[in-house]
């Protein structure tokens, strides 16, 4: 959330009526349950349609077509949905209907959707309703739909009395504030999520009230952007929006009409795109979640018009982040910010770095390049992504989030309280791990894509195929592919050999293949499956170093795809909750590390009794590593010092 005037969001919690003109509803809605707007092929009329100027090269399959089986990513993904069960939807509808004049009697929610706190809707009437959503797709949970079609139906008495098409949880007047550039955080912010919210109930479960809802929240903003010259919207885009853009975009790919295409265009924000289109980067100083939404509307609109003004925005943005301001675990931000020039990340490590929507926001925008060029590349940054910073940042036992995941050494993970946070972090966990199914596989019309290595399965009914890929990855090196397929099929089965692997090896039906792929690349089998086919595929993990571009005697230490962290005490209870981060004041001084700069990994030896853990030799003290992401509860240190004298 953006620090207009100089604040951040978090001391944000403070205790024009605008004629929207028509809502511009269609006439007609799509005969047929649509797909993705990413990938919006749908059928009307007995006809497939699809509204994309620029089509993906390669498609990611829908969730319900793939399912998860056990692993770290299935406790993710049934802790969010333990914590989405945990949600009572008249405490979600609270602030909505005390906005909209409707008598409630319910509990309000704490923290940001809290009745005093002027981002309240964007959890309860937004995130809410997209994890619930993705849930369904991901699970088939017929509870979670019920109750988020409850949260749609009530919203939609809201709507109705407030009228004019506006829904929020928080008074029209707001927007006045923002209008004449007064205090105000970020009511465009949390209309995109509901608006998002709603779309995602469309699209997922098929609830058409919602996409009346949203389209009636178009035409509102469609009145009050109309109301504002280009000059004066300017203004208004210095104030956090999210994803507007996109979620308008989104809606043209459904619904066809032109005029949301066209309000989605006044979100771009010129300050910010046009140095980017021109290949330079003037990110430092900025506001780190404020611009990647808008970096991923870019590449909608790309994909809607064809322009490529706003694919070279997307690329060369991405290429920046990951390159010059991303820490090992792929994630980036401090404090929020980018605060450093490129590449300068030595002295940007504290108890704030790594903003957990941030994450999840270059995921999201990383799928994107992906469908245009399929370059292995960008998920081996997923992956890297995917497995060091989303995967630890929900907490296994109730499913709350974290906001922050610390880097500077000695300090813990901290996570909001079940009703009392609701950050924006809680809202894009609870769809990050209730879609975890969306990038395992991709496929074009001859091929298959195994992009992930994640114990699932996936059916494929238009081929009559199905696929089983059991795996116990990381702590097993590889996977096992076994295929079901109705009749032979001719396909290509393409293999990601991630950068990091040490070699690799394949079987088919146990005869050993006598060729393999280079790392960052894609094996291709390519051959007649049959049922009960089986490919073994060995992907042999080294140690490695992840340093500081800026200082390559501050290092990280990694296992394949994993960053590994020392892990000290346990902390209590009351420090791992309710706090954005760690106190500044209470870092705990971690030991230097002694190390020869010919052998950078020799201080780390593998544990012989313990997978995936390792211990440090030659040190001052005993010091035991293991992933990141399974370390919750305690102190630990990622970045070293590392002296560089022989050990």
């Amino acid at each position: 959330m953006d620090r207009s005037g100089g604040f951040s969001r978090r001391n944000f919690l403070t205790s024009l009526a605008v004629t929207a003109g028509s809502t511009l509803l269609p006439k007609d809605l799509l005969a047929a349950p649509p797909q993705d707007p990413v990938v919006n092929t749908m059928q009307k009329d007995g006809k497939a349609t699809t509204r994309e100027k620029v089509s993906w090269k390669l498609l990611p399959f829908p969730m319900k077509q793939v399912r998860l089986g056990d692993g770290s990513c299935k406790i993710a993904m049934e802790a969010d949905r333990q914590y989405l069960h945990s949600l009572p939807p008249d405490r979600l509808l609270h602030t909505f209907r005390v906005n909209a004049g409707l008598s409630s009697s319910a509990q309000p929610l704490g923290g940001w959707e809290a009745p005093d706190c002027e981002l309240r809707g964007h959890y309860a009437g937004g995130h809410y309703l997209s994890a619930c959503a993705l849930m369904y797709a991901s699970s088939g949970d017929e509870d979670l739909k019920t109750n988020a079609d409850v949260v749609v139906a009530e919203l939609g008495k809201c709507q109705a009395a407030l009228k004019s098409g506006y829904l929020s949880a928080f008074p029209i007047e707001f927007f006045d504030r923002l209008r004449e550039r007064q205090r105000v955080w970020a009511p465009f912010y949390t209309v995109h999520k509901i608006m998002a919210g709603l779309l995602d109930m469309y699209v997922y479960t098929g609830n058409e009230q919602a996409l009346d809802m949203v389209q009636k929240m178009a035409g509102w903003t469609a009145g009050y952007t109309g109301s504002l010259s280009y000059d004066h919207m300017q203004r208004v885009l210095g104030t956090e929006y999210g994803g507007m853009g996109e979620v308008l975009s989104n809606l043209y790919a459904i619904t066809g009409k032109d005029y949301t295409l066209e309000v989605a265009q006044r979100f771009d924000k010129k300050a910010f795109f046009d140095p980017l289109a021109a290949h330079r980067d003037e990110l430092k100083g900025l506001h780190v979640n404020t611009h990647i939404p808008q970096v991923i509307a870019a590449a909608r609109y790309y994909e809607l018009t064809g322009d490529k003004r706003y694919r070279d925005i997307a690329e060369y943005f991405w290429d920046e982040v990951v390159s010059e301001r991303s820490y090992c675990t792929g994630g980036t931000s401090n404090g929020e910010g980018w605060n450093s020039d490129p590449g300068k990340l030595s002295t940007e490590l504290g108890p704030n770095t790594t903003e957990c929507c941030c994450a999840y926001n270059m995921m999201k925008l990383t799928r994107h390049l992906f469908g245009w060029n399929p370059d292995p590349r960008l998920m081996d940054y997923y992956e890297r992504t995917l497995f060091n910073h989303r995967l630890g940042t929900i907490n296994p036992e109730d499913g709350t989030m974290m906001y922050y995941q610390p880097l500077a050494a000695g300090y813990w993970k901290t996570f909001g309280k079940p009703f009392d946070s609701m950050w924006c972090c809680t809202g894009t966990g609870s769809e990050e791990y209730a879609k975890l199914t969306n990038t395992i596989y991709f496929h074009d019309d001859d091929s298959l894509y195994v992009n992930l290595y994640i114990d699932s399965r996936l059916d494929w009914p238009e081929k009559g195929l199905r696929f089983k890929q059991e795996t116990r990855f990381p702590y097993e090196q590889g996977c096992t592919i076994t295929i079901s397929s109705k009749n032979p099929v001719q396909l290509a089965i393409n293999l990601r050999v991630p950068y990091w692997a040490q070699g690799g090896s394949v079987k088919i039906n146990g005869t050993a293949l006598p060729a393999f792929s280079r790392p960052s690349s894609y094996l291709t089998l390519n051959r007649v499956w049959t049922t009960g086919d089986k490919i073994e595929l060995s992907l042999p993990m080294g140690l490695h170093i992840h340093a500081m571009p800026d200082d390559e005697t501050i290092q990280a230490a990694m296992y394949g795809p994993l960053v590994l962290a020392g892990r000290f005490e346990a902390v209590t209870k009351e420090m791992s909750y309710g706090d954005y981060e760690p106190k500044p004041g209470d870092q705990h001084k971690v030991p230097d590390i002694s190390a020869d700069p010919s052998k950078p990994t020799a201080w780390i030896e593998p544990d012989a009794k313990q997978a995936l853990t390792f211990q440090a030799v030659g040190q001052s003290q005993p010091l035991t590593l293991v992933p990141l992401n399974q370390v919750i509860h305690e102190r630990y240190a990622v970045y070293w010092k590392v002296d560089n004298k022989s050990a």
